[in-house]
């Protein structure tokens, strides 16, 4: 979560408050308007409080038109009445709320035959409030394993974990907050994510494990994890050195299995050890659920695992935080139960599909060159043709705003500085047609901005859209 102080001069500035608002004393209503900064001194009635909250959240974006985020923006109205039900069950009270507990388990065992562990009874797993905290808990396993392995030189040696420079911020929090060396693979002309054999020449005694991305956020673009892999068992026939795999698939590990079942990135691996997902991605499910599933116990130290006694019964748990909400596992497992494999497969290439015509459509304006295309994530990034001068993805996504479409515009890291693209996240909901209606505003835009004597853009850092 971002961090936020408070104003210098928070005791001086009110709500404004409709005095229709105060039903039975409109001037009372006014007059008693509540602080923004500080806890009132008196309550409100519940229709004013709504009110106020509501207006202020009108000038935030529509969600739908958001083309920026990976999460979920619409489910079925079936799925949120089961959210409402169960947004006041706390999901660590597994004693008191059982059921919803087998629901957790299921999703679990879903997933590992799903992503095709050797003993899905075998595989251990658990629901997280998203990907990032999964990360953090797959990361906290490697290092424990690396740790017990290595314990006649740690905690002297520093341990380090290699990945690609496109990694999702939550991986440079792990290393920081967990005193790990974070070694990044950098991008190199047209590569845009991590390369095999540039990883292996990273890796040391003191490697914990390596990252792979199945869908890069600045891409969309899969890892190729079976060349990884198959790196890392080379560098153990040389050196002796056995260094685990974990995938990050908050994307897409809920795409592949769909839409690429022949492409091997998953437990069919054996040296990925752990894999993570966000069910509120990809997994069709609003903000709040993401997966961590390791192969079998072995892969996930026991002293890793609390086991508490809680409410009357012994719960093992694996968490960075205690409390929250069953309401997204409880929509994970709607979302399983109601689309299957199938379903999920015609999901996932409607959206893949919606991607893909896109892309197209926006290459042949002739004005952008296409990144990629669509065809894994379904997920593109385009940048400015060579002969456009006369603007630039910044100009794009600002002019984008105003009809209120969020599309990132933001510059590749080392070694592609040089490079700034506009990225388009496609998800459910987000039609065929509303593409059509993207691609007629983009085209409409493009004579104006072509008749700029330069890009208008002059501070980019403070321009981008991209934090995630």
């Amino acid at each position: 979560m971002a961090l936020h102080k408070g104003p210098e001069k928070h005791d001086e500035r009110t709500m404004s408050v409709n005095p229709f608002f105060g039903e039975a004393d409109p001037v009372g209503g006014m007059t008693e308007a509540p602080p923004t900064h500080r806890l009132p001194d008196a309550p409100i009635p519940p229709s004013t409080a709504y009110q106020l909250v509501h207006d202020e959240l009108m000038l935030d974006g529509n969600s739908r038109l958001n083309l920026a985020t990976f999460v979920t923006t619409w489910m079925e109205p079936q799925a949120g009445v089961l959210m409402g039900e169960c947004r006041d069950k706390n999901m660590i009270d597994k004693d008191e709320y059982p059921r919803t507990a087998e629901l957790e388990r299921r999703c679990v065992a879903m997933l590992a035959d799903l992503w095709n562990a050797p003993d899905p009874a075998a595989a251990v797993g658990c629901s997280t409030t998203g990907s990032s905290e999964a990360c953090m808990l797959a990361g906290m396993a490697l290092k424990r394993r690396w740790a017990k392995r290595n314990a006649d030189r740690y905690p002297g040696a520093r341990p380090n974990l290699v990945m690609g420079v496109n990694v999702q911020v939550c991986w440079e929090k792990f290393c920081n907050f967990w005193e790990v060396e974070a070694r990044q693979v950098p991008m190199e002309g047209d590569r845009f994510h991590l390369d095999p054999q540039a990883a292996v020449q990273l890796c040391d005694e003191n490697t914990i494990g390596v990252v792979g991305i199945l869908g890069s956020t600045f891409d969309g673009s899969y890892e190729p994890i079976a060349d990884l892999c198959a790196a890392l068992d080379a560098l153990q026939e040389r050196t002796g050195l056995d260094i685990p795999v974990h995938v990050d698939g908050a994307s897409g590990g809920m795409v592949a299995p769909f839409l690429d079942p022949d492409l091997v990135w998953d437990f069919r691996l054996p040296r990925v050890a752990s894999i993570n997902t966000s069910g509120h991605k990809y997994g069709l499910v609003y903000p709040g659920v993401g997966w961590a599933l390791w192969r079998d116990k072995e892969a996930l130290p026991e002293e890793l695992v609390f086991r508490v006694n809680y409410l009357g019964g012994e719960m093992p748990t694996f968490a960075l935080n205690f409390s929250r909400p069953g309401a997204q596992v409880v929509a994970q497992y709607y979302t399983f139960l109601r689309l299957g494999r199938e379903g999920y497969r015609a999901v996932q290439q409607s959206t893949r599909g919606v991607a893909t015509s896109l892309a197209g459509g926006i290459e042949a304006l002739g004005d952008f060159r296409l990144l990629t295309r669509g065809d894994e994530l379904p997920v593109f990034a385009f940048t400015t043709a060579p002969d456009v001068t006369a603007y630039d993805v910044f100009d794009v996504s600002r002019r984008l705003r105003e009809h209120g479409w969020l599309v990132p515009a933001y510059t590749f890291p080392a070694n592609r500085e040089d490079l700034s693209v506009l990225r388009v996240v496609c998800r459910n909901g987000f039609s065929h047609d509303l593409a059509d209606l993207f691609l007629d505003d983009l085209t409409r835009l493009l004579p104006e901005l072509r008749r700029q004597p330069h890009p208008l853009t002059h501070d980019r850092a403070a321009a981008t859209g991209f934090h995630h």
